[in-house]
């Protein structure tokens, strides 16, 4: 049968006759080689591109009349398509591989199967950032279709308000094609490469003296022992919020005044001198305490997990604003370096991790770090003490 060639013009399209029922017509383009729209009975319309590949058949589907597209696009993507086939390339080999892929959402609970809930302490966040900003944007897409470009959006539209937040999904999108590609299930370029991240200003936030007089007042008058307590002690350690929440039994030492962490954010462990001041908030719980962890709670993980609700009594209770639980942290490094103390000693401190520290932190043992932390105490509590007279 002859082929039935038209000029494609939207008129022409509409035109078209239709086949009796259970039957097609095709009719191809006279100005793009192997374009044709295929007419069925219902008067559905669809544009492909028809050719032989490597002596078999091979037809890629375009779009539907009446769906938005107009004749020129159909003839461009039906010569893009025309230029794959030309330098020995298949489309429909690489739609079929679309279709057998995993799609990100898959490869995100592998992420976190695999690699997150084994070697990071702040899985759940990674987990609220996919749930909050990717599912419903890159979720359901096949790897080999999310773009640079989608990529950016995403990065861009949550920058819009939050630039420090932007970045840190952005980092979790690079992650996830990092561990695929070390995974052995994506063998392409990770997506992420290239896109600039937002600048972000340092936080140096921290309790001056007299908010940590007000600061110790508010504790102090805490309902929620459970929560009061993890304050202090995360402010007298310095310690990541995440690893005082999930502080353990077994890993303190109350005899030796010592906590070990088995694994830090940065993947090594590290070990903790107890000061006077924790020792005593310690052996004070240990007493009234049967739960495996110092800081249990009532939900899954067993331990207390985010006491926003008591924070946000004692700032208010203090009239402190724009402090976060994660300052606490920097509160003790802060008035470690009031006291005098080194920047390598205050890094062993705070179980910080850069390669120009790392040898001199391996030498150090931990009584100039224990002698550090007591002078960072000391010293807010001389400050607190010199407010109160």
């Amino acid at each position: 049968m002859a082929k039935q060639a038209i000029n494609f013009t939207a008129s022409e399209i509409e035109a078209l006759p239709l086949p009796e029922k259970g039957q097609r017509l095709e009719f191809y383009d006279m100005k793009v080689n192997h374009l044709l729209v295929r007419v069925s009975s219902t008067g559905r319309k669809t544009f492909q591109v028809y050719r032989w590949h490597q002596g078999k058949p091979s037809r890629i589907n375009i779009g539907v009349w009446g769906s938005g597209l107009t004749v020129e696009q159909v003839r461009k993507e039906a010569e893009k398509i025309n230029a794959q086939f030309a330098v020995g390339e298949n489309p429909a080999d690489k739609l079929k591989r679309q279709r057998e892929e995993m799609t990100f959402a898959e490869l995100f609970d592998i992420y976190l199967e695999r690699h997150a809930k084994i070697k990071k302490g702040t899985w759940k966040e990674d987990q609220r950032y996919y749930e909050r900003h990717l599912a419903s944007s890159i979720g359901s897409k096949k790897l080999s279709t999310i773009s640079r470009r989608d990529i950016a959006t995403i990065h861009g539209k949550i920058g819009k308000n939050r630039q420090v937040h932007a970045n840190r999904v952005l980092t979790l999108m690079s992650s996830v094609f990092g561990r695929a590609i070390e995974f052995g299930l994506w063998e392409e370029l990770n997506p992420c490469r290239g896109i600039k991240k937002f600048s972000e200003q340092s936080r140096d936030r921290f309790l001056n003296g007299e908010e940590l007089s007000r600061f110790f007042q508010a504790v102090e008058q805490e309902l929620n022992t459970t929560a009061r307590d993890f304050f202090l002690v995360a402010l007298m350690t310095g310690a990541r919020r995440a690893n005082v929440l999930s502080m353990r039994w077994s890993d303190i030492d109350l005899k030796n005044a010592t906590w070990r962490i088995q694994e830090t954010k940065n993947g090594t462990p590290q070990t903790v001198p107890l000061t006077g001041a924790v020792l005593e908030i310690l052996q004070e719980r240990r007493r009234g305490c049967s739960s495996f962890f110092v800081f249990p709670g009532s939900g899954i993980t067993g331990h207390l997990v985010e006491p926003k609700k008591a924070w946000g009594r004692i700032c208010k209770a203090a009239g402190i604003e724009g402090v976060r639980i994660h300052d606490l942290r920097r509160t003790m490094g802060s008035w470690q370096a009031i006291a005098g103390s080194s920047l390598p000693i205050i890094g062993k401190s705070l179980g910080h991790k850069s390669q120009q520290a790392t040898a001199i932190y391996s030498r150090l043992d931990l009584d100039p770090v224990r002698a550090s932390m007591e002078k960072g105490a000391a010293a807010m509590m001389e400050a607190v003490n010199g407010r109160k007279k």
